[in-house]
Formats: structure tokens, sequence, C-alpha cells
């Protein structure tokens, strides 16, 4: 079964998981990093049999992690989404460097800190006249799994993004000793319980511990609380 753009979709189910169509690839994405424990790169791994359509737990509390076996009726679980429905642009701060923007919406932030190796992008921005340190700014960035971070071309005014294959990643974060978020990857639309669509985007992070206030996007609650996806 191949993914296709056009059928792709997840819905959030009210107050229930993920309602997930459209054959999309489900692996689990797990941060590496560096000598000095600093986040550097994703390792995949344990690729799941691709399905045509599956539910994600939503309340962090099934017994079948990654899927839904119905535990969220019985606790009750209140999956209201409290989430901004603005664009990302009407929420970003922009931070101006000599060749490259910044584009920041620090509540999608997931806690994943590429963001923080190397002097932390919020300086090397400051810097992005010199190739390796652009170099080093744009992978960073990239490697944000919400898209909080965008980086864009001064001179072009275009986005720089990763090219990423449609597909949702089970974060997980040794250096944390915790799991993560879902990663959707790819530009997969997601629904609303109510039917809102939320803007398309070729990252985005939505909690599956349950316990986020920014549902249905992952506000880092997972490192806090140590979620573990067991």
């Amino acid at each position: 079964m191949k993914t296709s753009s056009k059928t792709a979709h997840v819905v959030v189910a009210k107050n229930g998981p993920y309602l997930v169509t459209g054959s999309i690839r489900l692996s689990k994405q797990t941060i590496g990093t560096d000598a000095q424990g600093g986040s550097e790169t994703w390792i995949e791994s344990d690729a799941y049999p691709v399905q045509e359509s599956y539910a994600l737990c939503r309340c962090g509390r099934s017994k079948t992690k990654p899927f839904c076996d119905g535990t969220h009726t019985k606790i009750g679980f209140n999956g209201e989404e409290t989430a901004s429905r603005e664009p990302f642009q009407a929420q970003a701060k922009v931070q101006d460097g000599p060749d490259m923007q910044l584009h920041d919406a620090e509540a999608l932030c997931a806690f994943a800190r590429f963001c923080d190796p190397n002097g932390q992008v919020w300086n090397q921005v400051n810097q992005t006249e010199s190739p390796g340190v652009r170099e080093t700014f744009i992978r960073q960035v990239a490697n944000c799994p919400s898209g909080r971070l965008v980086a864009r071309d001064r001179s072009t005014q275009k986005d720089i993004e990763p090219h990423l294959p449609i597909s949702i990643g089970l974060v997980e974060d040794p250096a944390q000793d915790c799991s993560g978020p879902l990663w959707l990857r790819g530009r997969i639309p997601v629904a609303a319980a109510d039917g809102f669509q939320y803007e398309v985007r070729n990252r985005v992070t939505l909690c599956r511990c349950g316990q986020s206030k920014n549902k249905p996007f992952c506000d880092g609650t997972h490192a806090s609380s140590k979620f573990k996806d067991e």
C-alpha cells in the first residue's frame, strides 16, 4: 500500500484517540545525541506493518500503546483541544540574521532540544553569513520535530524545509528517559474533533501522554512526567 498525500489524514476523536487513515507508515524515531548529550540526529527503527487505518492512543494509558484499547472511556479522559487555531506565521516571532531568519512559535515546543547544540539556533542566526554556521543552523532547525522553528532565506523569502516522507514517528528520548510525542511528517492534514482543519504543515507533534496543556499538540509535558510507551 502506497501512502498518498491525498488520502493521508488524522482526525482527533472527541476525548478519544487519533484516527489515522491513508496507509501512513508508523515507526519509532529516537533522538540520538552527541558526545555532550545534545540532540544530534534522528534514528529510525521498529517500523510497524502498514495498515490502511488505525487508532493511536491519545490518553497515554492504553495497554496496547501506541494503539488505542478504549481506556480513554474507562478513565474519563478529557482531551479538550486548547491549542491556538491561528496559522504558524501568526503565532511566530521573527528573528533576523544577515542571511537567514528564524521563525519561532514557542507554544509548539515539544522539548526535543535540537535547537541547543553549537551555541543555540537563536545565536547562530546572527552569524549565518558564515557558510559553516548557516549549514549547522539549517540542519538543527530542520530537525525540530514540532515545526516550532522554521528557517527562512532572507533573499528568497522561502522557508527551508527538510524533505520528509509521509509518515508518523513514535518519538523516544533516551536522554530524558521518556517517550515523546507522535511526530507527523510530510504534511499530513489534522482535523479537530469539531471538524476544524488545522494548518497543514511539514512537521507537527501531537500529544500522546495525555497531559499537554496545548492539545492536540505536544507541549513537552511528557519529559517532566516521564511518560513511557511500554
